[in-house]
């Protein structure tokens, strides 16, 4: 896990000097301690310099372009996996962040092609590989966790790419002046001539999802999207082209194979991922909640390790209403395992969470990346590669709303809906449209109350992409929820995970998102995934992972309601501490900003014990967003 960041001057303008580059990298140190680099390169000449990184200094004549790379060592700790990564002749730069898992199946080949290795790191493989297949040839054969920079001297072009379900981060930005990269949003202040300023048009549907499918909340900042990857020349400008799509999957529901059948060929791809998953040349633990994908992940990790030398670390908290500690020492026990707990309390909330949102470039769109913030921090005493569940309820369709969402027009569902919307009957023609239904099943809050926040608030704007996203993609009900929530609610937990580790130069592995598990989960029938009524009892979602998380954990473990990642948020803001600077900074930012009805969020302030959920979800969109705009700007 590293950091990349990077520039090209247009016109004819070349680098002066690396003062500026030195400043983007220096920001986002924490993505990299290990180790630093940059190269200084031309797209018109193919010429280039590696420049010098502990003080600023001229850059050589007429060179317009600079790849700057900070280092997280994970595989081959010497300097033979030092980037940017240049070819033997010198005319391709490479700069790779994530892990490749299946590199190593190619080094072979590579050899046999006649490429002669200098190092073991995977970084080499896939320079190695866009050397023999080309750019979209390397793609094809990547199965891991990536953002990837290619500066091709030789063709004067650079590429720059993201891997399919967005685990990892890219932005840019292209003005008339210049094209930038980068990792993180933070290295893009020093830019000359660039501000931090709001995309006003962007707020209406943070508002509802707390994210954005397209862009960032600051204007002209874009985020390269999962599965795409653009190229730049100065002949042919900036293209963008989707090199993955989740529509080529369409799931098979082959019922002629028993369902005992399919949960052995599951248990075979996660060991499979996992597995894969644990190479490294430092030592690696699992994140564990006590959930079902989290215990999974190390209950297969646990399996593949060395005996007695897999460690899990855990967040735990006083109030029992929100602890599943019960469930992480299940896990503990049974696999016998060494488990690091850690506390969090309100006094670490409040004194970390301007650092989280820092980290984080956004607002804080679920409370408990603070918790996540936490984990990594203290992980790092123990680990440095962290394995998690992420990404199993959305390739698997484990949150209630995929049950809910194919069988929308059940009694007790139904009920539901005419109660939440008995002040506002017209709303009702709404729950019949399953498109609609499909959409504002990721929201946070409802219209009528986002139009309560905000006065300009306009639902076609919120959700118009987010619709023809949904209209664009095949299947039945439930596999478009869950091709839907793999593009627009899973990028954004992956970089929240992402840059919470990252802070505390964390990697975080996600096995259930290797490509062979997310294709594979294609061929599992729906119904094996989605019971009304499953043989214990229930009807529940992604009924396969609960049955091999039952044969081991047992039945109360696996079945069990959902419980999430919840923080007791209300019972922080009730802490004098923290209802003081909720009171004296926010209260105050958010009138002086004009954005938010400032009444209605002093009216909830003041009566947080009485507050329903739906208004405290309300309330900390407001609080976060506060914190974010404070910290990116107003400075």
């Amino acid at each position: 896990m590293c950091g990349i960041t990077g520039y090209i001057n247009l016109g004819s303008k070349p680098i002066k000097d690396s003062s500026q580059i030195l400043s983007m990298l220096d920001v986002q140190k924490h993505r990299g301690p290990d180790d630093s680099g940059i190269m200084a390169f031309s797209l018109k000449s193919g010429e280039s310099a590696e420049l010098e990184i502990r003080e600023p200094g001229p850059v050589k004549d007429n060179l317009e372009g600079v790849l700057g790379f900070n280092r997280l060592s994970i595989l081959d700790l010497s300097f033979n996996g030092h980037q940017p990564m240049v070819s033997p002749d010198k005319k391709v730069l490479l700069t790779l962040n994530g892990e490749i898992y299946n590199a190593f199946d190619y080094k072979n080949e590579l050899e046999d092609w006649g490429y002669v290795f200098k190092s073991t790191t995977d970084t080499e493989i896939v320079l190695a590989l866009y050397l023999r297949y080309g750019f979209e040839g390397m793609l094809s054969r990547l199965n891991g966790m990536f953002a990837i920079v290619i500066a091709d001297l030789g063709i004067n072009e650079i590429f720059i790419t993201r891997d399919r379900f967005g685990i990892k981060p890219m932005y840019y930005i292209l003005t008339d002046d210049i094209f930038a990269f980068s990792s993180e949003l933070k290295s893009f202040r020093y830019i000359d001539g660039f501000n931090f300023q709001l995309a006003e048009e962007q707020l209406d549907e943070f508002l509802l999802f707390r994210n954005n499918l397209k862009g960032t909340l600051f204007r002209d900042i874009q985020s390269l999207d999962p599965g795409y990857y653009i190229a730049f020349s100065h002949r042919k400008g900036l293209v963008s082209k989707h090199y993955f799509n989740l529509n080529t999957y369409s799931r098979v529901n082959d019922l002629s194979v028993d369902i005992g059948t399919y949960g052995n060929k599951l248990e075979g791809w996660l060991n499979k991922s996992v597995k894969s998953q644990l190479m490294s040349d430092v030592k690696l633990g699992c994140q564990l909640s006590g959930g079902i994908d989290s215990s999974i992940v190390t209950w297969l990790a646990n399996r593949n390790s060395d005996k007695g030398k897999f460690e899990s670390v855990s967040i735990v908290f006083n109030d029992q209403r929100f602890n599943e500690e019960k469930f992480i020492n299940r896990v503990k026990d049974t696999l016998r395992i060494t488990s690091h707990k850690f506390l969090l309390d309100s006094d670490y909330y409040l004194d970390n969470i301007e650092r989280a949102t820092w980290h984080l470039e956004a607002p804080l769109n679920h409370p408990n990346t603070v918790a996540i913030y936490k984990l990594s921090q203290r992980a790092k005493e123990y680990v440095t590669v962290l394995l998690s569940g992420e990404g199993a309820d959305e390739v698997f369709g484990g949150y209630d709303r995929f049950y809910n969402l194919s069988y929308p027009f059940r009694g007790r569902k139904l009920l539901h809906e005419i109660k939440k919307n008995i002040k506002h009957p017209i709303r009702l023609k709404d729950y019949f449209d399953h498109k609609y239904r499909a959409v504002m099943a990721t929201a946070f809050m409802t219209p009528f109350l986002a139009g309560n926040l905000m006065s300009n608030f306009d639902e076609h704007r919120a959700i118009a992409g987010r619709r023809s996203l949904y209209e664009s993609l095949n299947g039945s009900l439930f596999d478009r929820q869950v091709k839907y929530e793999m593009h627009s609610y899973l990028p954004d937990l992956l970089i929240r995970q992402d840059k919470m580790s990252m802070a505390h130069s964390i990697e975080n592995r996600v096995p259930f998102l290797d490509n062979e598990v997310v294709e594979n989960s294609f061929t599992i029938p729906e119904k094996y995934l989605l019971l009304r009524k499953s043989p214990e009892g229930y009807n529940t979602e992604k009924y396969l992972l609960k049955k091999m998380t039952a044969e081991t954990f047992g039945f109360d473990f696996a079945f069990r309601d959902k419980m999430g990642f919840g923080i007791p948020l209300k019972e922080f803001f009730l802490k004098k501490e923290f209802a003081d600077y909720l009171n004296n900074k926010i209260l105050p930012g958010t009138r002086e900003r004009g954005l938010f009805n400032h009444q209605l969020a002093t009216g909830w302030l003041s009566n947080i014990q009485l507050l329903k959920y739906y208004e405290l979800e309300a309330l900390w969109v407001i609080v976060s967003f506060e914190i974010w705009a404070s910290l990116y700007l107003d400075t």
